[in-house]
């Protein structure tokens, strides 16, 4: 009896979901290039990050800024495509990242955009507080480049695979 309750409920429902929705962008449609912003202040790190994605093989685009206020500015410019995804690092200069994400979040044309906090603060208070802004995910930064990419893989199956996110016209 459950097997039919499976095979006439449960199994279409998986099958529908695993395919484009009416209501967004699937994100493991193979030939979506997503764009993922990244806001780090430290070189080293943008490089560590480059080459781990460039390495993993992402269909995807790569942004960077180097802090909270470049970052607010990207989102702002009309030349610029809105990211669907930000990773975004906690302690920069200037603004950093707890304001940034604030802002973020308060904003009617950004709070969508699934923010992943990647940090090296392994602090209860950040990631409680990254959580209570509307973080999506709270990552404490690899620091090997096998590591970091591990974390761009696991990113990839995730973000890009599983997770279905609003289309371009829902956003406006």
């Amino acid at each position: 009896m459950i097997r039919r309750l499976w095979a006439k409920i449960a199994l279409p429902a998986v099958q529908a979901a695993s395919g484009p929705t009416a209501y967004g962008i699937r994100m493991n449609e193979p030939t979506k290039n997503i764009v993922i912003l990244i806001a780090e202040d430290d070189p080293d790190d943008r490089l560590l990050a480059k080459e781990a994605f460039e390495e993993s093989d992402m269909v995807s685009t790569l942004e960077f800024v180097e802090d909270g206020e470049e970052l607010l500015e990207y989102l702002h410019r009309e030349d610029t495509p809105t990211p669907d995804l930000i990773l975004l690092d906690l302690n920069m200069p200037r603004k950093d990242g707890r304001e940034a994400l604030r802002e973020i979040k308060h904003h009617p044309r950004f709070r969508h955009i699934p923010v992943v906090v990647l940090t090296t603060s392994n602090s209860e208070a950040d990631i409680f507080h990254s959580y209570d802004l509307g973080a999506s995910s709270y990552i404490t930064k690899p620091v090997t480049f096998e590591g970091f990419l591990n974390f761009m893989k696991a990113l990839e199956k995730y973000w890009i695979e599983v997770v279905v996110l609003p289309s371009e016209s829902m956003r406006e």
